[in-house]
């Protein structure tokens, strides 16, 4: 069986195309990543003039026709609304011109699977972090449960603001890490409140330090060591009270080199399996949409088309 998935929540628009297996015949982007950071209009034109070659290019790397594709899936949510508009009518489209099954696929979910599937972990707490979502996440009775997440924004989204301020560019990750390189450390608001957490204090307050004439590698380094240690925290809580023993990290942040180090100390600490998402499938990708997409037609899930309306609010857990 193979499945075409169409991923276009954000700043990317994403086709992957997966067997029953999970394994990735063809992984393919393109991103809309400008300086000021993501306008929501302006994503989803660059979306729709994007996933027409991105489709055929999936479709040639993977060395297949139309007329080889079982089912169509495509980001139905969370998500930015005219993004995930763009993505479903494509996906519509697409689905009604070669005939085939279509079925709307959580982007949460799709995170955290791909993540399973490409690291062997089998019942993990998951770590979720990305640009819009931050989240630990659990299956307990069947289900997916959050354990704790972001009480404001998201850690993607709090590195992407406290770069542009420095006018480090977007997105923001990749450069906050190399300068953090032999940072030292400043002060910066801790928020962790139970199982969830806040980022928005440590952002202010960084830039407030910044004003004040810290350097750049030290706000860096002390951005990534606190926020990264919260999120470890509240992990390690959630291992605890789950009594689970393994410990997936997946989402655009998973990345990071130094928040994968702070949470493979913990997980050895109590003797627990750490499982980090390869990069290729960290970021937002079509394959994982693809892959969450077989399991949902394995369930024997089916959606009208005329139900694959968005939903630009769907949690993980419902």
């Amino acid at each position: 069986m193979l499945c075409i998935g169409l991923e276009g929540t954000a700043h990317t628009a994403g086709i992957g195309i997966s067997d029953e297996t999970g394994t990735i015949l063809a992984n393919i982007a393109k991103n809309y990543f400008p300086k000021e950071g993501i306008h929501p209009r302006k994503a989803a034109e660059h979306h729709t003039s994007a996933f027409p070659e991105l489709i055929s290019e999936a479709i040639k790397k993977a060395g297949i026709s139309f007329k080889d594709i079982d089912l169509i899936s495509f980001s139905q949510g969370p998500g930015l609304a005219p993004c995930l508009k763009t993505t479903s009518t494509v996906a519509r489209t697409l689905a009604l011109s070669i005939n085939k099954p279509l079925i709307g696929v959580n982007h949460c979910a799709a995170h955290v699977e791909i993540g399973k599937v490409k690291t062997g972990a089998k019942d993990p707490i998951t770590l979720y972090v990305s640009g819009g979502n931050s989240q630990v996440i659990g299956e307990t009775l069947g289900k997916y449960r959050v354990f704790g997440e972001t009480l404001d924004i998201a850690i993607g989204n709090a590195i992407d603001k406290f770069a542009r301020e420095l006018d480090l560019g977007f997105p923001g990750g990749p450069v906050v890490e190399k300068e953090a390189k032999n940072g030292k450390y400043i002060p910066l608001p801790y928020t962790v409140k139970g199982m969830d957490f806040s980022f928005t204090g440590i952002v202010s307050d960084a830039l407030r330090k910044k004003d004040a004439g810290a350097s750049l590698k030290d706000l860096c380094f002390s951005f990534q060591e606190t926020s990264f240690a919260m999120l470890t925290e509240v992990s390690e809580r959630a291992l605890s009270h789950t009594e689970k023993n393994e410990l997936l990290l997946t989402g655009g942040v998973a990345a990071n080199s130094r928040l994968k180090e702070m949470l493979e100390i913990m997980c050895n600490e109590r003797e627990a399996k750490f499982y980090a998402v390869p990069r290729e499938f960290a970021g937002d990708n079509g394959a994982m949409i693809a892959w969450q997409g077989i399991r949902m037609h394995k369930e024997g899930l089916k959606q009208d088309i005329q139900n694959t309306s968005v939903r630009p609010e769907w949690r993980v857990d419902d």
